[in-house]
C-alpha cells in the first residue's frame, strides 16, 4: 500500500527530506515506518524515541494500523466561529489579534505575546531563532485548544497568531487573546491556551547562537 510520509524540523533535516512516498505491507505501523527510516537514515536514530505521530492530521498511537493512501506525520515533540487561527511569516500585530476577539459582550480581553529573548531556557545566548510548523495540523489542534477551554471556561473568543520563519531577538513569536465575560475567566483560558500550544500544536523552533545552533525539542 501507498503511504505519504512527511517530516519536519530537526526530523525533516535527518532524512533530508520533507515527504517521502512509501509502498508498505498491509499491517505497517507508524512505529514501524519510523524504525524502517531510522535504520536507512542513522542520523534519524538518536531522534526516534522521542517521535509522536499523525494520521490524516490526527494524532495516533504508535501502533495504529495504517491504511492506503494514509498521509502519516512523525512529529518531533513540541518545543497555533468567532475564533481566528493562523500561521503566517510576516511580523505580527498583537492589536490586530486582539481585535478579532472584541465584541461588546466581553468583559475582559487577556492578550498573551511571546517574543524571541537573548538567551535561552539553558543559558545559552541567542541571536535569533528560526520557527517552523505543519500549518494545516497546526492550526486544526488551535481548534483543539478553543474547544477544551470551553468545556472549562464557557464561552469566551479566542484568536491564536503563530509566526514562522526567522526571527530576531525581541520580535514576537506568537500572540494569543482571549475574550470573556470576565476577567478570571479570560486569563485562566489564556494561559491554558499557551501551554496547551505548547504540548499538542506542531510548531519547532530551532536556536542560533554564537556557538552553533540545534532544534528544541
Amino acid at each position: 500500500m501507498m503511504v505519504t510520509v512527511k517530516l519536519f524540523a530537526s526530523y525533516r533535516e535527518a532524512v533530508g527530506a520533507r515527504e517521502l512516498s512509501l509502498d508498505l505491507p498491509a499491517d505497517t505501523t507508524p512505529g514501524g515506518v519510523l524504525d524502517s527510516l531510522a535504520e536507512e537514515y542513522p542520523a534519524l536514530r538518536p531522534l526516534a524515541n522521542s517521535a509522536t505521530f499523525a494520521v490524516n492530521r490526527r494524532y495516533v498511537a504508535a501502533d495504529a494500523p495504517l491504511r492506503p493512501d494514509d498521509e502519516l506525520t512523525i512529529l518531533p515533540p513540541v518545543a497555533g466561529g468567532a475564533d481566528a487561527f493562523e500561521i503566517i511569516r510576516e511580523p505580527i500585530d498583537p492589536a490586530a489579534v486582539a481585535a478579532r476577539v472584541a465584541d461588546p459582550s466581553v468583559g475582559g480581553i487577556v492578550v498573551f505575546t511571546g517574543v524571541v529573548r537573548e538567551s535561552s531556557s539553558s543559558g545559552r545566548a541567542v541571536t535569533h531563532l528560526e520557527y517552523e510548523a505543519y500549518p494545516e495540523m497546526a492550526v486544526e489542534q488551535m481548534g483543539t485548544i478553543a474547544r477544551e477551554i470551553r468545556e472549562r471556561w464557557g464561552p469566551l473568543r479566542l484568536a491564536i497568531t503563530h509566526r514562522v520563519g526567522r526571527m530576531a531577538v525581541g520580535e514576537a513569536a506568537v500572540v494569543i487573546a482571549v475574550a470573556a465575560p470576565h476577567r478570571a475567566e479570560a486569563f485562566a483560558a489564556c494561559q491554558h491556551a499557551i501551554d496547551r500550544l505548547k504540548e499538542i500544536v506542531p510548531i519547532w523552533k530551532k536556536e542560533f547562537g554564537p556557538d552553533g545552533a540545534e532544534w528544541v525539542e
